[in-house]
């Protein structure tokens, strides 16, 4: 009998999954994920995607012979989301680690480049007298960085700003040449805009036990969790195919080419109003979804314009947008000499020195990418975009956005490449979303999440909320997913 009984809410808890419906707006990876979360506990899906394509910043074009990532090329493994989601649905997947992850510091004074530290947290250095140092930032950035251990700890675990902390303890040279380089190449921030506590967990405490600032890098170093980067053998595109042959496999309806322009809630029930926007002679979406559920995973501003109204609060649409423009530039070049990989995976420029902000030797990091390019044939993607700074390929014809690529490529290689060097090439226009370690950023997602919670059947994810990086990305977009469905199946079953 207690058998029977059990079973009762079980079933009621199926059927009532399987008489929810969701809309997902947004086919890019947060949106995929969202959705699959969904559906694989039964809930009826409905998937729209404004373009022709899944995936968002997870992409794919052919570029001389060769079918190259744009956008996201691996993932961090801190926390395990994105393994754990792999194993879901492409558990036959080859997952490799770089072969070369060393990274370089270019654009030193008399076009020196150096390797980065070993011993360093976000570039701050936990020895300056070490050689390796000591290369970067001269003898008077050693003896200044040094003055920190000297110096009274007056106002040791106050500040917040990574810049102002490092400028004030260690000097301009350890900030210019060490930290300022990797936080614009990495996240488009300058280091000022960089929140300590966030970005490095424990530093604060560390300097308040050490007492100077590399004696905390050192302390926070021995504790830190380890984390390392993977990837996928033959590209991250695979991942998005998984998730839409699964959710199709789940009876997942997803329409391409359809824009969301209203979100509205009434009797509740929310109604997604649609614009068609397909090539002629595809099938168009209806003009309106009803829904019991809805997932915004669009970006920021499409994202507030919906929600805006579906909060009636114009405000929330009413925020400056968060992020920086960035074009990247993949070029294929014909040079043996990269053979060796003679600066690591990871060029980072020193600001204002170059007009790129760095670089990432795709086959030196790749052992698959390597092997399919050939030897001598080499993947690079140059970067272009600091805070405060349009992308100095901004207006640039595409064709001499790759030459000024591959030139700036020359310099933060310290290899003679010139356009006839140039075998194919492809550039990638977008905002780079900041991480969750900027300044205020907490404070702003957390006023935009409250907003958003307040009201049921209604969630949110992407980038703009979770910080950038595929890992916080997939992570955010489960959790977000999991509270929907919770309150959505369990309320109603706790109601009955």
């Amino acid at each position: 009998m207690d058998a029977v009984t059990d079973a009762e809410p079980f079933h009621e808890l199926v059927d009532h999954a399987r008489q929810t419906r969701v809309v997902v707006i947004g086919g890019g990876i947060a949106g995929l994920v969202a959705a699959w979360e969904c559906a694989k506990v039964g809930m009826a899906v409905t998937l729209v995607e404004a373009s022709d394509r899944l995936g968002g910043t997870i992409g794919s074009t052919r570029i001389a012979g060769l079918d190259l990532e744009t956008g996201v090329t691996c993932w961090s493994t801190r926390g395990g989301a994105v393994r754990s989601l792999i194993d879901e649905v492409l558990p036959d997947a080859a997952i490799v680690r770089p072969r070369d992850d060393r990274e370089w510091i270019a654009g030193l004074p008399k076009g020196a480049a150096a390797p980065l530290p070993a011993e360093q947290v976000l570039g701050i250095p936990a020895n300056p007298w070490d050689e390796s140092v000591r290369r970067i930032i001269g003898w008077d950035g050693t003896w200044r960085a040094y003055v920190d251990r000297l110096r009274p700890p007056l106002t040791i675990g106050a500040q917040r700003s990574l810049g102002r902390l490092v400028h004030g303890r260690m000097g301009d040279k350890v900030l210019d040449r060490l930290v300022a380089p990797l936080t614009i190449d990495r996240f488009g921030l300058d280091p000022v805009d960089v929140d300590v506590d966030i970005a490095a967990p424990g530093l604060s405490n560390a300097l308040t036990r050490t007492g100077w600032l590399g004696g905390a890098v050192a302390d926070v170093r021995v504790d830190a969790p380890g984390s390392a980067i993977e990837g996928l053998d033959g590209g991250m595109p695979q991942l998005t195919a998984a998730l839409a042959e699964r959710l199709a496999e789940r009876e997942v309806v997803i329409h391409r080419g359809a824009l969301a322009t209203d979100l509205v809630r009434g009797d509740r029930r929310w109604t997604v109003q649609l614009a068609t926007i397909t090539p002629e002679g595809a099938v168009a979406a209806p003009d309106r979804l009803h829904a019991d559920a809805v997932i915004v995973a669009t970006e920021e501003g499409a994202a507030r314009t919906l929600l805006g109204s579906a909060l009636g609060s114009p405000r929330f649409a009413d925020v400056p947008l968060a992020g920086i423009a960035r074009e990247v530039v993949t070029l294929v070049v014909a040079a043996p000499e990269l053979d060796a990989a003679p600066r690591g995976a990871h060029v980072h420029a020193v600001p204002g020195v170059t007009r790129a902000t760095g670089l990432v030797h795709e086959t030196a990091r790749w052992e698959w990418l390597a092997r399919e390019a050939g030897a001598g044939r080499h993947v690079l993607r140059v970067a272009f975009g600091a805070p405060g700074v349009a992308p100095a390929t901004e207006g640039l014809a595409d064709a001499d956005a790759a030459v000024m690529a591959v030139a700036e490529a020359s310099v933060l290689l310290g290899v003679e490449l010139d356009e006839d060097r140039i075998a194919g090439a492809h550039r990638d226009t977008y905002t780079l979303v900041p991480p969750a370690s900027m300044l205020g950023r907490r404070e702003r997602t957390d006023t935009a999440r409250a907003a958003i919670a307040r009201v049921p059947g209604l969630a949110a994810v992407g980038a703009w909320l979770s910080g950038s990086g595929l890992a916080q990305v997939v992570a955010d977009a489960q959790d977000e997913a999991d509270r929907l469905r919770h309150k959505a199946l369990w309320g109603a079953v706790a109601a009955e």
